[in-house]
């Protein structure tokens, strides 16, 4: 199975909701699944939207996962980030369990991480 990158379209990234201001512009974590999918997934990724990772703190945030492999959750990301954000994500769809080697991550992954979750195990 493919690893999956979840993004958070629903971060509005520090922006406050304001619904009645009507502002229609797509929100921070949207604007960021949109320029992932422009890019294209790199091979073994698929990435996928997510209403929320409940990291508002700490937004625009995505998550790596795949069965059998360490998760990460990763913030304070944006739509320039996209480049190194496929990089590491490519890394970690080839890793054995989901731990690339800290020197071979990607800078905004060694620096914005929210957190590692081990795998389930059987």
């Amino acid at each position: 199975m493919a690893a999956l990158l979840h993004v958070c379209v629903t971060c509005r990234a520090g922006a406050p909701a304001d619904p009645g201001a009507g502002d229609d512009r797509p929100v921070a974590g949207a604007r960021l699944l949109d320029a992932l999918l422009a890019a294209g997934a790199p091979a073994g990724v698929e990435i996928r939207p997510v209403r929320c990772l409940s990291a508002c703190d700490h937004g625009c945030n995505l998550a790596l996962s795949r069965p059998g492999a360490w998760s990460y959750v990763y913030g304070r990301l944006n739509e320039g980030d996209v480049p190194e954000i496929l990089r590491g994500a490519a890394l970690y769809a080839a890793s054995a369990d989901g731990i690339v080697p800290w020197r071979e991550r990607p800078d905004i992954f060694r620096r914005q991480s929210i957190a590692r979750i081990p795998p389930m195990e059987p």
